[in-house]
């Protein structure tokens, strides 16, 4: 890729949650998460199955190397992988990314653990990189992460019709969210007080 880039691999850490570079020494934590509640069966989402985490691995990988993805292990305080995330689609001229194909073990959701990966998140792309805005796109369906998205204080924009095409065949709408860098202050101090509680 050209040029320098803007956004680049980093550990990021809180006192509940680390944000590591994803490896292939993360596989079996992540084969075990995948199981955990056979989140790989769900067919709104991209988790994948156990045996193919090493190659979903390897993809998220490729294109970090190709500049358009950071994908990050997601470690609890006692440092066991329990999911992924990434900056993806990142466009680096225009100080834009998408924050997103992310996944957690079903036993580690809704224990504030997505909040604080999420505030460590958005304030590396806004307060380290000066990024423009973040983006969040999930499936027009699925309500769960619809909700945590909106949550999180991210505006929806709108939804992307027959967007992606889904393992399982069937077409995705995606539903597109943003946070601008006019909404951080706000929506950092609601994502503080949030983890706070």
């Amino acid at each position: 890729m050209p040029g320098p880039l803007w956004m680049t691999a980093s550990t990021l850490t809180s006192d509940k949650v680390t944000l590591a570079p994803l490896t292939q020494d993360h596989a079996p934590d992540l084969a075990e998460a995948a199981d955990d509640g056979t989140l790989h069966r769900l067919w709104y989402t991209a988790v994948p199955a156990p045996d193919r985490v090493p190659a979903e691995i390897d993809r998220r990988l490729t294109l970090q190397e190709a500049g358009s993805m950071v994908p990050f292990a997601i470690l609890d305080p006692q440092g066991r992988a329990v999911g992924m995330t990434t900056y993806m689609n990142i466009d680096h001229g225009n100080r834009r990314v998408e924050i997103g194909s992310t996944w957690y073990r079903k036993s580690v959701q809704r224990t504030g653990i997505n909040t604080a990966c999420k505030l460590m998140m958005l304030r590396h792309a806004f307060e380290d990189r000066d990024a423009i805005a973040v983006e969040f796109r999930t499936h027009r369906l699925n309500r769960q992460s619809r909700a945590a998205i909106e949550r999180l204080g991210a505006q929806l924009d709108g939804i992307l019709r027959a967007h992606m095409i889904m393992p399982d065949g069937s077409l995705r709408d995606s539903a597109v969210y943003s946070i601008t860098a006019a909404d951080w202050p706000a929506v950092r101090a609601n994502l503080e007080f949030m983890t706070q509680r």
